[in-house]
């Protein structure tokens, strides 16, 4: 499996265990309830067609995580076993078993043989055993079908301070740029525990760079939250965010699709914003509203008494500093984006329409790249997750006066020799 799916497979697995990893508060009894919760559910795991994860599997993953120092790395899927041997069911009979028994949850193990006959997916002389067939069934959990019972909803709330951050996106107002009207959003985060806005901030884009420059403020002023509870919108579903909150530590949880009720106190905040900021705001620039918005937070929001806690967000927040992680002081390298090429026999590489020069090294290999969009110059390569350093813009100038030679490598200078050396210019006798 190539790097990049493998990171990929990685993060999604962080994602399942974050809970278990994140919080230390976990009882033995609790613990086990909750291996059992995601063993049940159905997951849509990438790169792969099983729907379901072992309780052993998530224990597996918890153990290797911890013993690796936390790393993301130690969640790499790790190579098979059985490569190259036979089994009963292969890939397509076991599909198409998944898709009858949805299909028809009510029929027999003995019926889907039937009809897998019909269909001519397996032969008819074939010996597939029907209690093979009753054990897969029974592992993809679709032998005893859950009827619909009432969802339990509970009002819940974080123990500490950046336990859990919540984040969605408002429509704001619009502004006057450039002479022309345009629509703003709000992105914003509010700590579950105390109500306090680590930041919020309106953006004329709903793009996933708004999000992450919201969420890059966020951390600095308030530090690294345990969780992130957002929306499924295209911004909180990208795989950039993913990898950056898993390599900070950070569980990204997604509330389940058209039901905002667990996002209740962003959506209760976002109501405070509209009846006591917007309906008293004046103004038509951006930067006027963003300004006003901080004040606003500053000495009005975070300095009342909210009506379900009892304390005003900021010292709600500030009772247990002790807990708080700070932003690594190289928070802004998580934020690069990563992209995946091949480095040419001249020794260059594209990236953004522009030419690289990667080490000699690394001629003919498949490396990572780290950069922002905002700083070209910058650009960290990887390969097999071992960092070569930054790599410069091709110069094709300064590579004709590069002197070549299989010891060392020198740039030359001054005045050329037009003759080559060989002849010598005199003047001549008249």
């Amino acid at each position: 499996m190539e790097e990049e799916k493998k990171r990929e497979v990685a993060t999604f697995r962080f994602g399942v265990i974050s809970d278990f990893v994140v919080s230390h508060t976990l009882e033995r009894g609790e613990r086990e309830r909750l291996l059992r919760e995601k063993a049940e559910r159905q997951w849509v795991i990438p790169y792969s067609r099983r729907t379901r994860i072992s309780v052993s599997t998530l224990s597996s993953w918890v153990r290797r995580y911890e013993r690796s120092g936390r790393k993301l790395e130690s969640l790499y899927p790790q190579g098979r076993g059985d490569i190259g041997r036979s089994r009963v069911l292969d890939e397509e009979v076991a599909q198409m078993l998944i898709n009858l028994k949805k299909e028809y949850p009510r029929a027999s193990v003995q019926g889907l043989m039937e009809e897998l006959r019909r269909r001519k997916v397996i032969e008819s002389w074939a010996k597939v055993c029907p209690t093979t067939v009753y054990r897969f069934l029974k592992g993809q959990g679709l032998l005893h079908l859950p009827q619909e019972v009432p969802k339990d909803r509970r009002r819940f709330e974080a123990e500490l301070p950046n336990d859990l951050w919540q984040s969605d996106m408002m429509y704001g107002p619009t502004v006057r740029v450039e002479g022309r009207q345009r629509k703003t959003y709000l992105f914003a985060f509010l700590d579950d525990m105390s109500r306090l806005v680590p930041h919020a901030q309106f953006y004329l884009s709903e793009g996933l760079e708004s999000y992450l420059d919201c969420l890059r403020q966020a951390l600095l002023r308030r530090g690294l939250p345990r969780r992130l509870y957002v929306d499924n919108g295209p911004a909180f579903r990208s795989q950039h965010l993913s990898q950056i909150t898993a390599s900070l530590g950070i569980a990204l949880i997604h509330s389940t699709p058209y039901q905002p009720e667990g996002r209740g106190k962003c959506e209760r905040w976002f109501r405070t914003v509209r009846g006591q900021f917007l309906s008293q705001w004046r103004g038509e620039a951006l930067g006027e509203l963003n300004q006003a918005l901080g004040k606003w937070l500053q000495e009005t929001y975070h300095q009342s008494v909210h009506s379900v806690t009892g304390q005003t967000p900021l010292e709600r927040f500030s009772s247990h500093l002790e807990c708080l992680r700070p932003a690594p002081p190289n928070l802004e390298d998580f934020f690069r984006k990563r992209a995946l090429r091949k480095v040419e026999k001249d020794r260059t590489l594209a990236l953004n329409s522009r030419l690289y020069e990667a080490p000699v090294s690394l001629i003919g290999k498949k490396v990572a790249l780290l950069y922002h969009d905002h700083d070209p110059a910058r650009v960290e390569i990887f390969w097999e997750e071992r960092s070569y350093g930054f790599i410069s813009l091709l110069d094709q100038k300064v590579n004709f006066r590069v002197r070549r030679s299989s010891e060392r490598t020198e740039i030359q200078s001054g005045e050329k020799n037009w003759s080559g050396g060989k002849l010598r210019f005199r003047k001549e006798k008249p």
